[in-house]
Order: structure tokens, then sequence, then C-alpha cells
């Protein structure tokens, strides 16, 4: 039997509800879902134009009383502009044409575009100019596949990452023409596969040649950095980018290269060079901050100049993970445990101050602990030769350029260096006012590149583009991120990763909420067991990070840009034995956290080039659940099982949600054990006004209880749930907890549940009032899975038989004693 034949063949049951069938069923491709071609029902935006975006609404056909539930051709997980009319923000949710809560959830496509195509680890840093990134992520006779792919698995919202160096890596003002082309042919495919993607600058640890990924070489150069020289000169940690990052004592250094000269001076003088490094001029007196952000802003206008009209783009993200470098910083001799990571041998700013004007100097070494993630074991001396980081013919004379501003100086007779300044990073040095980082440095180069990019969107649509930012990694929304410091269309999209797998490489039953053990909490009430204990704690974790959004920004939508699970975790055990419970145990307790906090996100990574030796090739990095050495490489694979070739945890991936919601979302929760899921949202009676919607309740914003007051008018019925086909197949699909007059229909081509709720209106007798549906589905058989486990189901009978035994000990001693 074919794959599109089982796909095709299931059951609806249920008992009062309606069961009826699409009156016109599409045919389905042989991935198992909805080809794009299809005539779909009248969108509220004209067809011809060219971006994302609403002009006049249009009732969905499912407004209508007469309308038969699932008849329209569209499929849940399609975001193009065809289906729903194009995508904007509400209050805290992302809405389609028709006033229904979208809930994008994706991929971040991808790890391998922080490399380029021709990199050689063995002769880096050479040939910075002529590196190329066309083919990244995948070459463009491969796109189809791919595509296909994410769309069979749901995942069809994009993080599409590119980086400073992939468009302007030959020189200031010299773009990668190929490069921009390529890009556009890329994103052009999305509508095709119903995708959409925000394009999001990727940096970490600022450039490839500080020892991560981002701006290109050129920019450390201007500064006066010698590229050849960072290493051993302690400014930088490169053997991550050189293929290594594989060996126990390599393992997660890479983020500390944040704290180091090169990666620290370079975001200083990006944000804050005016301030803290007015001396440092560069290309023709040009001050060091005007001249960074002059070029990023120019090269930004470039990106959005060649993609941002395209319909596949719903919005823009100006930096991935943005670091402070040193400014905010109280003290040159120590960074901030809670937010830097402490690993390896760590420098404190003074330090490599030291290491990188040429003074071999002792620091401290960080190992891996518990219950925190590190502690000091020791001191370790670096750059024994004295090799200098600083160019002769650089801007600075060779010197050091935070000794050339007065903030240190070298004492030949003690041979010693000293601290001038001990707090010249957190005050302004001309004027002695205190800085924020936040609201000097970052918020205003947050506008100026909104308005760079929006006007430079053709067709005049860049006033309908959807901007994303993130706060500094490890930190909460801050509370200074209020209405005057905002963007239009903003999105908050902070990070979450549970830090001591992280850090650990390794899970199992017992987890930590680092998070709030960085913030205080008592240890104990930090530590969970079992299954259910992860969820549990990654639900909080992200439930607080959300929440913390919503306080800061008010009704903002908030979506995890990035989130992930290392393949190679507890030493690599699943690549030799082909079990992968735990990355499955704790991908599954990460998407139950984000689906119970209600948000999007945009998982950490799928990458196309991944294989089970090199992982991601970046730093000793391997996140992604899809490798190639897994899969079959042609273009033209679209067999569902094909399609599923390659990954590793598909079953706690690939998963149930409600993608368009008719109302407002309010609970989600999933079992993969058994495929079982309830949903609950709130239905809103149409024929009424933003201004006339009750309120949810009230109170600090929560995750569980979104306003109902000022949503868009529902102008569609139909809710549009995704159910993987591959969940259902050989399965009944049973349907619970609708109510009288509701409908449904499953489309197994198109992995949908289509849910039609009776008509409501505010004249019907139940007044203003939100409805609250709830949607129980189920399997029979069910998936037959391994339930999840707690500390009291593990350990409950040995507890209580131990509890038994004291109490028999005390009864006989307190009776021996009458």
């Amino acid at each position: 039997m074919s794959s599109l034949s089982i796909d095709s063949s299931f059951v609806l049951v249920g008992t009062e509800q309606s069961q009826v069938l699409p009156s016109r069923p599409p045919t389905a491709t042989s991935d198992g879902t909805f080809p794009s071609s299809i005539s779909t029902p009248t969108s509220p935006i004209d067809s011809n134009a060219s971006s994302v975006g609403t002009l006049e609404p249009v009732n969905h056909p499912s407004s209508d009383p007469a309308y038969v539930v699932g008849s329209s051709s569209s499929y849940a997980h399609d975001w193009s502009r065809d289906t729903t009319g194009g995508i904007r923000t509400h209050g805290r949710h992302f809405i389609d044409g028709y006033g229904r809560v979208c809930n994008l959830r994706g991929v971040n496509l991808s790890g391998n575009c922080k490399t380029p195509v021709n990199g050689d680890h063995t002769t880096f840093p050479a040939g910075a100019e002529t590196v190329t990134f066309v083919g990244r992520p995948f070459p463009l006779e491969e796109a189809p596949q791919h595509l296909a792919r994410l769309r069979r698995w749901g995942l069809t919202f994009v993080r599409f990452l590119i980086t400073w160096e992939a468009v302007e890596h030959e020189g200031p003002g010299i773009y990668d023409t190929p490069y921009l082309s390529y890009l556009r042919s890329v994103l052009s495919l999305l509508p095709q596969y119903g995708l959409t993607a925000f394009v999001a600058l990727h940096q970490d640890v600022w450039s490839r040649y500080a020892g991560g990924s981002g701006a290109p070489a050129w920019t450390l150069e201007h500064v006066g950095f010698d590229l050849r020289a960072l290493e051993e000169s302690g400014a930088a940690w490169l053997r991550g980018v050189c293929g290594g990052g594989h060996t126990e004592a390599e393992r997660g250094l890479w983020p500390c290269g944040y704290q180091k000269l090169a990666a620290a001076t370079m975001a200083t003088c990006f944000w804050a060079g005016d301030t803290f490094a007015p001396k440092l001029r560069v290309r023709d007196g040009v001050p060091v901050q005007h001249f960074l952000q002059d070029a990023f802003l120019d090269m930004w206008e470039a990106v959005a100049r060649a993609v941002g009209d395209l319909d596949g783009v719903l919005g823009f993200e100006m930096m991935n993970e943005p670091h402070r470098g040193y400014v905010d910083l109280p003290s040159l001799h120590g960074f901030d445990y809670n937010t830097d990571l402490h690993l390896g041998d760590v420098p404190s700013a003074f330090q490599s101050f030291l290491l990188g004007a040429g003074y071999p100097t002792n620091v401290n070494r960080w190992t891996r602990s518990f219950p925190m993630p590190t502690r000091r074991t020791g001191r370790t001396l670096l750059n024994p030769h004295g090799r200098k980081a600083w160019r002769e013919d650089g801007p600075t004379g060779g010197r050091d350029l935070w000794e050339m501003h007065g903030v240190w100086k070298w004492n030949g007779e003690k041979n010693a260096g000293a601290v001038l300044v001990e707090s010249y990073f957190v005050n302004d040095p001309a004027t002695g006012r205190k800085v924020d980082w936040y609201t000097d440095f970052y918020y205003p180069l947050l506008k100026r590149w909104t308005a760079r990019v929006r006007g430079a969107v053709a067709n005049g649509r860049g006033h309908e583009k959807v901007f994303f930012v993130e706060p500094v990694p490890n930190e909460f929304c801050p509370p200074s991120w209020t209405s005057e410091h905002q963007l239009p269309n903003m999105v908050f999209a902070p990070h979450w990763y549970d830090l001591r797998v992280l850090f650990d490489k390794a899970h199992g039953e017992f987890s930590v909420n680092v998070q709030a053990l960085a913030r205080g909490a008592n240890p104990i009430k930090t530590f969970h067991w079992g299954q259910k204990g992860a969820r549990n704690n990654f639900a909080t974790q992200i439930r607080s990070i959300v929440e913390a959004g919503y306080r800061s920004l008010g009704e903002r939508p908030v979506l995890i840009g990035e989130c992930g699970v290392p393949m190679d975790m507890n030493g690599r055990a699943a690549f030799k034995s082909d079990n992968w419970t735990w990355q499955r145990r704790m991908m599954d307790a990460m998407i139950t956290g984000l689906e119970r906090a209600n948000v999007g996100f945009t998982l950490w990574n799928y990458n196309p080039d991944n294989d089970d030796t090199r992982g991601d090739d970046w730093n000793g990095e391997n996140f992604s659940w899809f490798s190639n050495s897994r899969a079959p490489r042609s273009a033209l694979a679209q067999d569902a099982d094909e399609l599923d070739a390659g990954a590793r945890i598909l079953d706690a991936v690939v998963r149930p949600y409600a993608a368009k919601t008719a109302g407002v979302p309010l609970r989600f929760e999933y079992e993969p054990a058994t495929g079982a899921f309830t949903y609950s949202w709130a239905v809103l009676p149409t024929g009424l006004g933003e201004e006339d919607r009750e309120s949810g309740v009230g109170g600090l914003p929560s995750v569980h209880a979104p306003p109902l007051t000022g949503h868009a008018p529902p102008l569609a019925r139909e809710t549009e749930i995704f159910v993987p086909a591959r969940l259902a197949r050989g399965r009944r699909l049973i349907v619970d907890g609708l109510v009288d007059g509701d409908a449904y229909t499953y489309d197994a081509a198109r992995q949908t549940l289509f849910v039609l709720p009776a008509a409501q209106s505010s004249d019907d007798g139940s007044g203003a009032r939100a409805q609250t549906r709830t949607v129980r589905v189920r399997f029979d058989p069910p998936v037959g899975g391994e339930l999840p486990n707690d500390f009291r189901g593990d350990f409950g009978g040995a507890v209580g038989a131990v509890s038994v035994v004291l109490l028999a000990l005390v009864a006989y001693y307190l009776i021996g004693r009458i």
C-alpha cells in the first residue's frame, strides 16, 4: 500500500458531532500535505500584492451559516498569503486576514548559514574576502525536498538565517550580489510550500574571526586587530570554528568568547564607540561607532531591497543574541556570572586588556559543577610568548584601545598593569552620567534600523513588515522597554535553552531549573524528577520568560526564536545504540513547556549539512534532529517515507497544534505516549466591534488568561488544527467535547482537523460573552509510547514502605517506654 493510500484511509468517528468530508476533496501530494496550486477561498488581500499585510477584510467562507466544515481548500499549516490573506500582529497574537489567531511554529534555517560553502578549517582565517555563502542553507536545486519536508512536518514558520559576512565579506560597501540573488530565489519558493519566514541576521561572539559567526573580518581589522594573533594572545578562542569543540576539554567553550578582548571590544565599539572609544577613528577619520553602524545599516538596506517585497518574507530581525560588550560592566575584575558563561580560562576585562597588549597573564580557570553550572578551580598562564592582538599599522598604532583611552596603564618599574578607572564602562566618561545599554544604545539603533528597512522594502510595503527583537541572552525582558522604545509591528523573540543540559550535554531523570537558581531560588525547589518533572521545569522557565515580556511590553506577541536539544548528549551514546530516548524526552519536555505557555517558536535547528561525525560543524554543536547522512540527497524525493528519512526524534518534534484559531487560544496539552490532545479556546461572537469584547482575567499578565477584549473582529468560524498524518496512520481519530451544532472533519491528505462551532452572534441570547470550546482528540488504538514518570510513581512505593517501617519502630519504642 502506498503512503498516499495509507494517509487517506482514516475513519472519522464521534458521538453527536457532525462528521462530513470536504465537499471538494483536494488531490494530495505524496508527502501527505496539500499542494500550493489549489484553488483557495477569497483572500482578504489583493492576490496580486507582492508583500504580506492586510487591506480591506473579507469574510472567510466559514462565516456563512451554510458553510460545510472543511470545504475550504486551505490546510492548517499553510501560511501563504493566498490562504491567510497576510499575517499581522494584534495584541499578543499573530492573526491572519480573517482575524484567526495563528500559532506559528517552525525551524531555524539553518545553523550551516554561519559558515561559508568554501570555508577551509586548515587555512582559516585566510581568504576572508573570497568566501561565498551561495548555497546556504542548501543548493537551490535541493530546495524542493527540504521545503516539502518542513511542510510535511508542520514546521512551516522559518527563522531564515543570514550573516553580515555573507552579504559584505569582500569589504565595506561591496555586496555579494550573487548571494543576494540566491536569497531571493530561495525565499521566493516558500509560499509554494505554505511557508513564511522572517530574515534574521545571525551573530555569535561578533564574528567567525572572533570565534563565533556574523560580522566580516574587515570589521575587526579596521578597529586594529591582527586576525592571526587573536587566539595566541588570548583575545579569542578559534578552535571551535576550525572543526574543534568536540572534545571534553573544548566542549561548550565558545560562549566565553563574549568576554574575551576581540568580541567584547567590537561590541563596545559598535554600540557605544562614541561614548567609550571617541579617540578611535577609522577609514578617513570616521568615528568607529559611526563607521560600524553605518556599514551595518547600509548592508541591511541592501538585504531589505533584495527580498523585502517577497510574499514569503513576513519580517526581519536585526541581530541574533546581542551582547553589551563591556558596556554596563561594573568591575574590570569580573563578569556577571548569571549572564556570562564562566568555563575554561576566563580572563576579566582588565586581564583581557593585558593579554591583548602582549603581557603574559594568569587567569582563573572554571570547570563544570553542581548545582551551579561552574566553579573556579585554578589558574592558567595565557599568552606566555607575549603576542600582541593589535596591529602596529592599525588605527591604535599597536596599542591596546582601552589603554589609549586611559582605562589602565602599564607600570614598567613594577612590571604590572594597573586599573585607572574601575567603573569606566558604567558612566559616560565625558559627563559622568550613568549609562544603560538598552536605553542609550540598543533601543536607538533598533529604531534607526527599522526606519531603514521599512524605507528599503519595494512597492512601499515596508510598513507591513514585522520586526522581531530579543534581549541579551539569559536576561528577561527589561522593564525599560516601554512604549516609547518599542517598534511598529514588534514581536519579542527571546531564546530559551536548558542551561544545565547545554553546559553538560547530558539529560536524564534529574533536571534543575538553573534559571531560578541563578536568581536566588532555594536549590531544593529547583530540582525536578522524571519526565513530568522535566515538563514542569521547562514550562516554568519558559512561562517566566514569556510573562516577563508581557509585563514590560504590554500586549505584544512573544515568540521563542531559538530553543533546542543537543543530539550528541550523554556522551554521544545514541549514535552508537540508535536509541534516542533521552533526546526524545527532552524535546517533548521542551515543546510541552512552549505549548503550555501558548507561544510559537522556531526550533534550533534544521541543518541540511548535519551528519553524525561533524554535527553542525560549528563549535562542536549538534542540534539538528535531521541528519543528511541518514537521508536521500535526491532533490526530487517527495515520498513521505523519503522525506521522513534522516530524522531522529520525529514523534517528539512533529505533533498536533492549533494552527489557526477562530477565537482566542486558552490551553493546549498533548501526550505523545498516546497521541491524545486537548485544546480549549474562546469563541468570540460575530457582529461586534473590537471595543465590545469582554476582558480577560484581571491582574498580572498570564499565559493562561489572555485578554478577550480588543480582539480583531472574527471573520471566520472554522478552526484548523494540524494533526500529523503519521500520527493517525492506521488509527481511528476520535473527537469528543464539542456541543450540539458543532461540526468537524479530519482530512489526512491535508493533515488538518477542521472544527466548526455552531454559528453564534451577539443577538442570539448569549450577548457579547465568549464561549469556551474544548476539543479532546484521541486515537484508537493509542500510539502506545512510554507514559511520563515522576518521583511519586518511581519511588512512592519505596518511600511509603520506609515510612511504615519508621512509624512501626517509633511505635515500638514508645510502647516499650510505657
